[in-house]
């Protein structure tokens, strides 16, 4: 048997609690009824005996509580709601708990923002990680020892997983399912609770808002000017000389402050105003390529396929009910 410890944190997304331990309980009957032996030992583990949610609308009573749970074999981290630091204090009884069992050979799996808790307990220093793509920014600001890749679903590294945004987390379970059976099992689950194997990447969902929690006050303006003037071609030269700086500085300043470089951040400007364009209008390729300062069409769709993971024709077709079937 392996027992997977799922957590029951305060300020837990109740979801992230109840869906996990939902999907190794199925696996467990899906197993019996295949005439084989269950497989997993499923157990709500948390710091009280009673964890309220939704400003106690919910409740779960945990099977176990932390200083009652000695080995396991798969940890689960769900996903934190509200402020995540105040989150992260209430729970930090838990950290030392998943270090020692992850020293001990556990391996250990944080959900969407439940990447927070985890990141907080070392693990996943040096590691790749993902997490909901809409606190990408707070999360590199927090953890700047984890590489952060927001546009990916799926994470493992050195026995420690990740998920991306929200529902994609049953993605991750899928996968932790095929890694502890088999694949047969694995697209068994897939169907019972209709989820679509093999999603690993989130960046089509991703809406790019700029990165502005920061204090350099040109480099703010730059990024205003940048997003103000997307419809231009738009050079670094330009923007240093714009805002008297020298390139190297600019650039170097530029990247520390947003965590792109000019040029990444200038393309990702232009792209989720082709993609909002793509999602509203009846547009071409053609026409949304030059509305956002292309004149390549092939640059263009390099560009846009790198960032949202599909090329502009399928994700226009895909996020527009009235999409024109020619480009």
């Amino acid at each position: 048997m392996k027992t997977v410890s799922i957590l029951v944190p305060e300020s837990a997304v109740l979801q992230g609690v109840a869906d996990p331990r939902y999907m190794f309980t199925a696996v467990n009957e899906f197993l019996k009824n295949a005439g084989k032996p269950p497989l997993f030992h499923v157990q709500l583990v948390g710091l009280t005996k009673e964890v309220k949610f939704n400003g106690g609308a919910f409740s779960i009573h945990p099977d176990l509580l932390l200083s009652e749970a000695k080995k396991s074999d798969l940890v689960i981290v769900p996903p934190l709601s509200g402020d995540l630091n105040t989150a992260i204090k209430l729970n930090k009884e838990f950290l030392p708990w998943i270090v020692e069992q992850y020293s001990r050979g556990a391996e250990v799996a944080s959900l969407c923002l439940g990447a927070f808790l985890l990141a907080s307990t070392g693990l996943l220093n040096g590691k790749k990680c993902s997490t909901h793509w809409l606190f990408a920014n707070e999360f590199r600001n927090m953890f700047p020892e984890v590489e952060l890749v927001d546009e990916k679903i799926i994470t493992e590294e050195g026995h420690v997983y990740s998920s991306g945004g929200a529902n994609s987390y049953w993605n991750l379970l899928l996968y932790l399912v095929e890694k502890y059976t088999n694949r047969e099992m694995a697209i068994l689950a897939s169907k019972f609770f209709v989820i679509d194997m093999g999603r690993n990447d989130q960046s089509p969902f991703i809406i790019f808002q700029g990165q502005k929690d920061h204090e350099d006050e040109v480099v703010k303006n730059a990024q205003e000017y940048i997003e103000n003037n997307f419809h231009n071609k738009i050079s670094v030269d330009e923007l240093s000389d714009k805002f008297s700086i020298v390139r190297r500085t600019f650039e170097r300043r530029f990247k520390k402050s947003t965590h792109n470089t000019v040029v990444e951040y200038i393309q990702r400007v232009k792209i989720e105003a082709a993609k909002k364009s793509f999602e509203s209008s009846r547009k071409t390729i053609y026409e949304v390529m030059y509305d956002v300062g292309y004149t390549d069409i092939k640059a263009f769709r390099d560009v846009f396929k790198r960032i949202t993971g599909m090329p502009p024709v399928d994700y226009r077709n895909k996020y527009n009910k009235n999409a024109v079937v020619a480009a």
